[in-house]
């Protein structure tokens, strides 16, 4: 059997997976403090990701515990923004201005190491701009749930920049590991300053699960299979629909209604996402460093 031909499949399904994760998590947080939900849903996933590879324990060591704390407490700066931001605005919104790490990621390389921008970036900043003026911007006014999910964005971009440093040569799986073990300790820590309060009632039990096995630990396994057989360029296109399915998902379960506004922005950004990911044939574009980012739902 060649089981190439499931991978974009399973990309696609991930992505949906993503995309529901907003959906379900708009509802949640709303009877459930953010920092009590992340925290309980990265022990879960944390668990989960050392349950299916035991020996992963035995990778590590002080390096990678120090590097991926760091990266950790970038990627838990990056799901708390975005999750308040979730809380203060749509999901739909909360989905494509998320997208923004994508164009954000190559911009922030090129301001640390000065990397070339290549013309497919610069389209994308283009785009994106545009995507943000349909999409944010009300007058002279930006909601403040549109701010939280830009500096998401960025902290996403952060990660994927420290990952194209300390990555090399790791162990990726004890390294995720790692990463999720930081923000599980961080997040219940911080929980306990005003008491943790469990998830509420089967809904809220479920989005954690679901969030905790589906969107985090069962991603990273498909992505990290499906990058180890495919180019991972198109692994990004195929995952690049996880901003389509939040918003398609949104609106079919009554959760909100898109404007054309925020429609032809979402458009926008998804087509920008797209041109930055898309492999090209000629060698003098600049490369991608990482072509897509991890478990960021």
């Amino acid at each position: 059997m060649n089981l190439k031909r499931f991978a974009p499949l399973a990309l696609v399904t991930v992505a949906f997976g993503w995309g529901a994760s907003f959906v379900l998590m708009k509802d949640s947080i709303e009877t459930q403090p953010i920092l009590d939900f992340l925290g309980t849903r990265f022990l879960i996933a944390t668990a989960i990701m050392i349950l299916a590879k035991p020996s992963v324990l035995r990778a590590f060591d002080g390096k990678l515990l120090r590097d991926g704390a760091i990266l950790g407490l970038l990627l838990g700066g990056g799901y708390w923004t975005q999750t308040v931001g979730l809380q203060l605005t749509t999901a739909a919104i909360t989905g494509f201005l998320t997208g923004l790490y994508v164009v954000m990621t190559p911009l922030l390389t090129w301001i640390l190491f000065r990397h070339k921008i290549g013309a497919k970036v610069a389209i994308g900043v283009v785009l994106s701009t545009g995507a943000l003026a349909f999409i944010s911007f009300n007058g002279f006014s930006v909601e403040a749930g549109q701010l939280w999910i830009i500096a998401c964005a960025l902290l996403y971009a952060a990660h994927i920049v420290g990952l194209s440093v300390w990555s090399p040569g790791r162990d990726a799986y004890a390294l995720t590991v790692v990463q999720l073990g930081t923000m599980a300790v961080v997040f219940c820590i911080t929980a306990m300053f005003d008491g943790y309060q469990a998830p509420v009632g089967y809904s809220g039990w479920f989005t954690v699960l679901f969030t905790a096995v589906v969107g985090t630990a069962i991603a990273f396994l498909v992505q990290t299979w499906a990058q180890g057989i495919m180019d991972a360029s198109k692994v990004a296109i195929y995952l690049t629909s996880e901003v389509v399915w939040a918003a398609s998902i949104a609106v079919a379960v009554g959760q909100e209604t898109l404007s054309l506004r925020t429609t032809i922005g979402g458009a926008l950004m998804l087509v920008a996402m797209l041109v930055v990911e898309w492999p090209s044939r000629r060698k003098s574009d600049s490369p991608q460093i990482v072509p897509y980012e991890p478990m960021q739902h």
